[in-house]
C-alpha cells in the first residue's frame, strides 16, 4: 500500500505506475488536475492492483491529515510514502517574496514532515518506506531556482533526521534527487531550452533523466534490496553533477 503525493502527472505518475507494476495498491494524491489523477489511477488498476485518487493540498496540514486518514480507512495500513508533490516560483533571490518562500517551504520540506507524521501510525508493524523526491538544485545553483533549491536542501536534511528517528521503528527514509528531469514543469523555467541543451552537453549519459528513471530509483529504495540504505540522497542525473 502506497501514497504518492502529486501522483497524477509527471514524476509522480511514473512512480505510481512503477509501484503498481511491482504489486502495490496506490493512493494517487493530486491538488488541481483531477482528470490526470483519474487517468493515472485507471492505469494503476490495469496492473491488477487497487487505486484511489485523493485531492489534498500539501500546504494545508488539515488536508494532509485527511489524506492519510482516508488512505488508512481504505487500505487498513501503509507500506510506502512518496513525497513528490512540487510547486515552484522561478525567480532570482532579489525577486522572491515572503509568500513565495513560504509557498515552497510548505510544499516541500514541511509537507514531507507532516506526511511522515501522519503515515507513522499506519506503518507500525510494517517494513515501512518513505522516499522524498528532491532536486540537484539543493546542492548546485540553477538560475532563478533559489527558493526551490533552499526548499529541497531542507527536504534532504529532514530526510536524514527522519531516517535516524524512524529507523528503530522499522521505517527506512531516503530521498531521490533527479537532477534535470524531462517534465512539463521545465517549460515554466525562463530560458528552459538553452538550459536543457547545456545540461545534455555536460551529462556523461548523453541525455536528460526521465520520470521513469526517477521511478526506478524510488522502487529500488522501497525494495528489500535497499534495506541498509538509510538517510541517503540517491542522485539520478546521468552523471551531470560529476564534472567540474
Amino acid at each position: 500500500m502506497a501514497v504518492v503525493t502529486g501522483g497524477g502527472r509527471g514524476i509522480g505518475r511514473a512512480i505510481a505506475l512503477r509501484l503498481a507494476a511491482a504489486g502495490a495498491h496506490v493512493v494517487v494524491n493530486y491538488y488541481v488536475h483531477r482528470d490526470a489523477a483519474e487517468q493515472t489511477a485507471a492505469e494503476v488498476r490495469s496492473h491488477g492492483v487497487r487505486a484511489h485518487p485523493v485531492q489534498a493540498d500539501m500546504k494545508d496540514p488539515a488536508q494532509i491529515r485527511a489524506l492519510f486518514d482516508e488512505a488508512g480507512a481504505i487500505f487498513g495500513g501503509l507500506d510506502i510514502v512518496v513525497s513528490n508533490a512540487a510547486s515552484a516560483v522561478f525567480r532570482g533571490t532579489g525577486e522572491l517574496t515572503a509568500k513565495h518562500w513560504d509557498w515552497m517551504m510548505h510544499t516541500h520540506p514541511r509537507a514531507f514532515l507532516l506526511c511522515a507524521q501522519a503515515a507513522l501510525p499506519l506503518m507500525r508493524g510494517r517494513r515501512g518506506r518513505m522516499v522524498a523526491v528532491s532536486s540537484i538544485g539543493s546542492q548546485r545553483t540553477i538560475p532563478n531556482y533559489a527558493g526551490m533549491g533552499a526548499a529541497k536542501a531542507a527536504l534532504e536534511s529532514l530526510t536524514r533526521y527522519l531516517a535516524v528517528e524512524y529507523g528503530p521503528l522499522g521505517i527506512a527514509v531516503n530521498a531521490v534527487s533527479g537532477g534535470a528531469v524531462s517534465t512539463a514543469s521545465w517549460t515554466e523555467l525562463p530560458e528552459a531550452a538553452a538550459v536543457l541543451t547545456d545540461i545534455v552537453r555536460r551529462t556523461p549519459a548523453g541525455r536528460v533523466a526521465t520520470p521513469e528513471d526517477i521511478a526506478a530509483a524510488v522502487l529500488f529504495l522501497c525494495s528489500p534490496a535497499a534495506d541498509m540504505i538509510r538517510g541517503q540522497v540517491l542522485v539520478v542525473d546521468g552523471g551531470y553533477s560529476l564534472p567540474l
